[in-house]
């Protein structure tokens, strides 16, 4: 699969740079960087300034790489819909919504904190969209920002994500095992890090080893959860299989509530019938 990024959750769509004293030979040879050149990430692609553009670089891209899938990532948004239309008109296989929980070393507090919906909000979202749009069956969708629990991933999928992203959960699962070489001195991401002062001492064979017990266990943990659910597959898990703890929750995501009223008048002094006094009412 191939990404057109345009954003992500903790970021938005700002730029970002890398100051060309932080860019050694060998990342400048693998982004063509000239010496003494920045490495920028624009906050626009070049040459796409429409939706005809997007078609055109779509279109371009799976007549390169002979057809891959092309996905699609943005920060989600409160116009996520608008965002997602131009996507699946461009042709795009893959829509990857990013929630404000992402996380990134590079975002501004005020994008990290201030910018975005949060993964839940824009998931239901974009899944309700593309059904409403009778184009889910062709349009996969991956949920992406602050998932780092086989319970998170499973409930995402019951949300009606295809599958998930995960960013901060995978580099701990990969150095887990090795923050001794850190501490109590240095965070354990400066093992991992590109400007990590102790990258060098990451022994990478032993963090991919890390990294893919920690997947496999979590697929297994998702097993587990689909058996406990008396299904047969992961793709089987919908929404009917949760329940919300909070009427604000359920009113989101569409699923029922937890609990159910005991048929206690719900009603404002001004809003009550004929013949009630003003005692209060009080539940039974």
């Amino acid at each position: 699969m191939i990404e057109i990024q345009l954003g992500q959750g903790a970021q938005a769509s700002s730029p970002q740079t890398t100051k060309a004293d932080k860019v050694d030979e060998e990342f400048r040879d693998i982004f063509g960087l000239d010496a003494g050149e920045d490495a920028v990430i624009a906050s626009r692609l070049d040459g796409v300034e429409s939706g005809e553009d997007l078609k055109h670089l779509v279109s371009r891209l799976k007549e390169e790489t002979g057809g891959v899938p092309i996905s699609y990532k943005f920060a989600a948004s409160h116009y996520l819909e608008e965002e997602i239309e131009l996507a699946v008109a461009a042709g795009i296989d893959v829509i990857v919504i990013d929630g404000a929980e992402a996380g990134t070393h590079a975002g501004q507090p005020l994008l990290a904190d201030a910018f975005g919906l949060p993964t839940m909000h824009a998931l239901v979202r974009a899944v309700d969209y593309l059904e409403e749009k009778g184009v889910r069956d062709r349009v996969s969708v991956i949920a992406s920002g602050g998932l780092f629990s086989p319970a998170h991933f499973l409930k995402a999928m019951a949300l009606g994500a295809d599958a998930v992203y995960i960013g901060t959960a995978a580099v701990m699962a990969m150095i887990h095992t090795q923050m001794v070489e850190s501490s109590p001195f240095e965070p354990p991401t400066q093992l991992v890090l590109y400007s990590g002062r102790l990258k060098d001492e990451l022994d990478i064979d032993l963090a991919a080893k890390s990294l893919t017990n920690y997947l496999y266990s979590c697929v297994a943990e998702m097993v587990l959860g689909v058996v406990a659910l008396g299904k047969n597959a992961l793709s089987e898990v919908n929404r009917e299989d949760l329940c919300a703890l909070t009427p604000h929750v359920a009113e989101i995501t569409g699923v029922e509530l937890a609990y159910r009223s005991k048929g206690v008048a719900h009603y404002s002094l001004r809003e009550q019938p004929a013949g009630v006094g003003t005692e209060v009412p009080v539940p039974h």
